[in-house]
């Protein structure tokens, strides 16, 4: 691709490619779209993340266009989502909504659910002062990061545990969840995600969803690491909060979502202690300027966000 500067950057097994425009003026011209793209497409079955430079982008709008070069119809709805995150027009979503003194920890988005987005598409509109960036782990490499007989403990796959209330109460509401007031409509949508369900006496709705914990990429072959298990656990809150949540509720199962083996064995906090350090061995971060997008394939990439100060604005677009 003429006028294009490629860099790499590699920890551990993940690699993130870097585009950006080899020009004095620092931006794209408009018939590089076509060419952009295909470079993108060509990157990604092997680094799974690329971040792209210089495309001018300003506002949700305009990133809005760049991401329909891409070609793939935009995911409208978060329906089903665990994490707080607000619309801010069609197809574009702010990152998740999380105290800025937090990281939040590497995922694949919508690893627990029936369907997930094949590729994730961030914008930086705005640059935090320090932090924030939105670091990056290969899957492939994490699993076989791991220890054997950690990984033969997920052979059974993993359940993921709601409880949602009904407008008051711990974390999200059902209906805050699925976008609806109307439980027909709930209950629709959760028998074809081939979840189980259960309505409780005070108006909450508790969900369970039995999924594999490593699958096969269909973009590389490979199998990877696709989970959100030590997301879902109580270890995975800051020890002060753990603890407040905790001291809350009289029963796990209580919990606004836990999560078992798949053969509903608890999960060990050691055990998800080896996932996260394979996670951290592998991870990658790259500081956000205004403007970059960051092209993520959800099944051979996970993400997450570090902690920040200042004002951070990320948008997000799947498809």
């Amino acid at each position: 691709m003429a006028g294009v500067r490629e860099e790499r950057r590699t920890t551990g097994g993940t690699t993130l490619a870097v585009l950006s425009p080899d020009n004095p003026e620092g931006a794209w011209d408009e018939g590089d779209t076509g060419t952009l793209r295909r470079r993108v497409e060509e990157l990604l079955p092997s680094c799974g993340a690329v971040m792209v430079r210089g495309l001018g982008i300003a506002d949700s709008e305009a990133f809005h266009r760049a991401v329909t070069h891409f070609g793939d119809p935009l995911i409208d709805s978060y329906r089903g989502g665990n994490t707080p995150r607000l619309t801010v027009s069609d197809g574009v979503f702010t990152s998740t909504e999380y105290p800025a003194r937090l990281d939040i920890s590497l995922h694949n988005e919508l690893s627990y659910a029936h369907r997930w987005p094949s590729r994730l598409f961030f914008c930086c509109l705005v640059a935090p002062a320090t932090g924030g960036a939105t670091p990056v782990c290969d899957g492939h490499a994490l699993l076989e990061d791991l220890d054997p007989a950690v990984r033969a403990r997920f052979e059974s796959g993993v359940v993921y545990r709601q409880h949602l209330h009904g407008g008051l109460g711990l974390g999200k509401s059902w209906q805050a969840t699925y976008e609806t007031e109307d439980r027909a409509v709930v209950e629709e949508f959760l028998k074809d995600s081939e979840a189980g369900f259960e309505w409780t006496r005070e108006g909450g709705l508790r969900v369970t969803q039995h999924r594999p914990a490593i699958r096969r990429n269909p973009l590389t072959g490979r199998d990877v690491w696709f989970n959100q298990a030590d997301q879902w656990h109580p270890s995975n809150l800051p020890d002060d909060e753990a603890a407040t949540l905790l001291s809350l509720i009289d029963r796990v199962e209580d919990l606004p979502h836990w999560v078992t083996y798949g053969d509903g064995s608890p999960i060990p906090d050691e055990d998800l202690d080896q996932v996260r350090g394979a996670a951290r061995r592998n991870r990658l971060a790259e500081p956000w300027h205004p403007g970059d997008i960051l092209i993520v394939d959800n099944m051979s990439v996970q993400h997450g966000r570090e902690a920040f100060t200042g004002e951070r604005r990320v948008v997000v677009s799947m498809t």
